[in-house]
């Protein structure tokens, strides 16, 4: 969990939009903005769910079609360094998240991740049959869990028991049953943080291992996987990365298992030996057991383009904006739409304890964000009632924190939300 201090009191109380302009001004990730493309007229608050477009991403994925591709052909496996891709590129991850060299390998979906992780975890606890998640997990973290508990019941399903902010909590649950707990680092509803080394340790504390999801926490916060001494992790590279829509998923095993560890999905590219065909399998040494086939090289030349930008941030000042970032929206949520409107935030106001969104809850939250999203303001809605705005230091300023408060209060003061076209739902939510 970062160190770094809390908002100062200069941006909780920015309660004009010139105060916002000279934040902007003065801010050392100010330049970062213009290394993406950012449509005129929109403020972007929906990078924990699709990160901006880096500017120098086109030209990078134009090159690896035309010229590894292109002119390279089936010689890029070697000549362009295609094959080993998802480990080289784990690598440029690993600083990320707090791992060393060699300990991050790319996946494909984070589900697939998810699976390979747990599998692997679980195996590693014979005799216990219990696995523990949050009820509030992605929906697909609970339903990969359901897929291990039958994989690896033997004949009876494994147990899971759910835990919860309101009841059973984590130390209600642990008990030497227990083989893996898995948790989401940031809640992706409401943006609460856990304490990555805390938690890690209580688990640990019952014999079992912990698997971290980091998909609303890696490029958000610093994350330091090892000073934690965590189990396993996995994460998206999408959201607050920017790898690109379908960029591919990573998976972190802490050296110390990857011995030990067994993944679910044995493919060929995990073999210790892929290109000698041999009909039995025998597992890669070290993190390049978990790759199963041929990665997404274009959705891969993305996400190495991303990762130019982030070789230049310091993670700290990140962590500072992100908190200063929230604070002046929830400061201005008071102040302006909180006792007119009922509006009600579910983020944890404590800095240590919130990632980088935040959600309010509004009973029509769903035809609100489409009325905000025709006025330029993006975010998504969670349902039942949740709308979220997700703030990416790297290209969110102060300013667009001022004026998206400022529409969402025209939204609600003029009542366009009531439109009945703002109430029909996409497929996407």
């Amino acid at each position: 969990m970062s160190t770094t201090t809390p908002p100062s009191a200069t941006t909780r109380t920015a309660l004009d939009r010139a105060t916002c302009e000279a934040l902007d001004a003065s801010d050392p990730l100010g330049s970062f903005r213009d290394r993406f493309v950012l449509p005129e007229g929109v403020i972007y608050l929906d990078g924990n769910s699709l990160g901006a477009l880096p500017r120098h991403t086109p030209a990078h994925v134009q090159r690896v079609i035309t010229e590894e591709w292109g002119t390279g052909l089936i010689r890029s496996w070697n000549d362009a360094g295609w094959f080993a891709k998802p480990r080289t590129v784990g690598d440029r991850i690993a600083p990320l998240i707090g791992a060393a060299e060699g300990e991050v390998v790319l996946g494909d979906s984070t589900s697939a991740s998810l699976f390979q992780a747990v599998v692997a975890a679980v195996r590693m606890r014979p005799g216990r049959r219990v696995i523990v998640a949050e009820r509030g997990n992605f929906p697909t973290d609970l339903y990969m869990l359901e897929a291990v508990q039958e994989l690896l019941g033997g004949g009876e399903p494994l147990e899971r028991r759910l835990i919860a902010d309101d009841g059973p909590t984590l130390d209600d649950v642990l008990d030497d049953h227990v083989a893996v707990v898995v948790l989401t680092q940031v809640d992706y509803r409401t943006g609460r943080l856990h304490d990555l080394a805390e938690v890690t340790r209580r688990v640990q504390a019952a014999g079992a291992l912990v698997v971290w999801d980091l998909c609303h926490s890696a490029g958000a916060l610093p994350i330091d996987l090892n000073a934690a001494w965590a189990d396993f992790a996995v994460g998206c590279t999408y959201k607050y990365l920017n790898g690109g829509p379908g960029s591919p998923s990573f998976l972190w095993a802490a050296s110390r298992h990857h011995a030990a560890a067994r993944p679910a999905l044995t493919g060929w590219h995990g073999h210790a030996r892929p290109f000698d065909f041999t009909v039995d399998y025998a597992p890669a040494p070290g993190i390049e057991r978990f790759r199963v086939g041929t990665p997404q090289l274009l959705s891969v030349a993305g996400l190495e383009a991303s990762l130019d930008i982030w070789d230049d941030v310091d993670l700290e000042l990140l962590r500072e904006k992100s908190l200063r970032l929230t604070e002046l929206f929830l400061s201005l949520v008071d102040a302006r739409l909180a006792e007119r409107w009922g509006i009600v935030s579910v983020t944890p106001r404590e800095s240590s304890r919130r990632g980088s969104q935040v959600s309010l809850r509004h009973d029509d939250g769903y035809a609100v964000m489409q009325a905000l999203i025709e006025r330029g303001v993006i975010g998504d809605f969670r349902a039942p009632d949740l709308i979220r705005f997700g703030f990416t230091p790297l290209y969110t300023s102060y300013a667009d924190v001022w004026d998206a408060v400022d529409v969402l209060h025209d939204v609600l003061e003029t009542e366009v939300w009531r439109e009945p076209r703002f109430a029909r739902r996409g497929t996407v939510t």
